[in-house]
């Protein structure tokens, strides 16, 4: 994901570029690019114009349905008290047509804005290379933001989300440093992740404990919700962190001490309830330990993708790479019969 600061006019050209360069490698056609370019031009144009800090994250998304280009508009400005009524075409606060939140849902596959007075907005909008979408909706939600430390193009922190039948199976890697060679590793981790993805989380953290011993090694966490136990289970080693939000409440997940590829005393799995409708969220050390979605009001409902960007907005640490990914829990009989 690459993260583009939107605070001048200048920048907004970067930011259209950036974002047309994620839709062409996807295989998007000519038309769909344009589509794309004109939503990264309305959601830069929107920061420069109304708020403070802007920064668009440029990245992309995969579902059981499609595969897209996702926006993340962030801002530290003061926030709007009706965020629904933004949207419609003619309003505006600063003198213009207001058509460019408007103009920016129509074009989107998925939108939401999410905005809290005093904190900021949050504008969410994923873009498919089709107009049109399946009749049958994502099997599970999931959204992540991971950006590489300032000045790195390189990665340390890489993360994969897999929906199952009963629910979904999610890591986070992140390696020692940063820059390239961190990334090998968390890459590597990755995909051993993938090999191994059928069996427990306990045993794919002894797979990838194992697989990167010829690596500068990390911290991974993987993390299993089965629809109907109504139960994460969560095995940590290092600190990636994990935490359950649901009825207002966030519990922590139990990490245990090591390195993936060089030293593990214990590789031990946890079960945590996690009821329909609650999230799961798994950070990399990149971001601070001091978030509360309860200061959030309405967040927790909002899309996970707009979670994690509200989290990293908020509580990302200049001097690493980070990492926020958000699962959010489904009743098993959603689940059910899903191709």
């Amino acid at each position: 994901m690459i993260s583009v600061p939107v605070t001048e006019v200048s920048q907004v050209a970067e930011a259209r570029r950036c974002a047309a360069a994620a839709a062409k490698r996807l295989g998007f056609d000519e038309t769909a690019t344009g589509r794309v370019a004109l939503v990264a031009t309305e959601l830069a144009t929107n920061l420069v114009k109304y708020a403070t800090g802007g920064e668009l994250l440029v990245g992309t998304y995969e579902h059981d349905v499609e595969t897209g280009v996702e926006l993340l508009a962030l801002d530290r400005g003061n926030g709007l008290a009706d965020a629904e009524g933004a949207l419609a075409d003619g309003h505006s606060t600063g003198g213009t047509a207001g058509l460019g939140l408007g103009a920016v849902r129509r074009q989107s596959q998925d939108f939401e804005v999410i905005s809290s007075l005093g904190r900021g907005m949050a504008v969410l909008s994923r873009l498919a290379a089709a107009r049109t979408r399946p009749p049958h909706p994502p099997m599970a939600e999931f959204g992540a933001v991971s950006v590489p430390l300032k000045g790195q193009a390189a990665n340390g922190d890489a993360h994969c989300f897999r929906p199952r039948g009963d629910g979904w199976t999610l890591v986070v890697a992140d390696g020692i440093g940063h820059g390239t060679e961190a990334a090998k590793a968390s890459a590597e981790a990755v995909g051993i992740f993938r090999d191994h993805e059928g069996e427990s989380p306990k045993e794919i953290v002894g797979a990838i404990h194992a697989g990167l011993r010829a690596t500068r090694g990390g911290a991974v966490s993987v993390a299993r919700y089965d629809a109907v136990r109504g139960t994460v289970a969560f095995c940590g080693l290092g600190n990636v962190a994990g935490t359950t939000v649901q009825g207002g409440t966030a519990h922590g997940t139990v990490v245990l001490a090591g390195t993936a590829g060089h030293n593990a005393r214990r590789i031990q799995a946890f079960d945590y309830p996690l009821a329909p409708g609650g999230l799961f969220v798994l950070c990399s050390d990149g971001i601070g330990s001091g978030w509360s979605l309860a200061d959030y009001p309405g967040l927790a409902e909002a899309h996970p993708a707009l979670v994690a960007a509200v989290i990293y907005r908020d509580f990302a640490r200049t001097r690493d790479d980070a990492t926020v990914t958000v699962a959010r829990a489904r009743p098993a009989a959603v689940l059910e019969g899903r191709p």
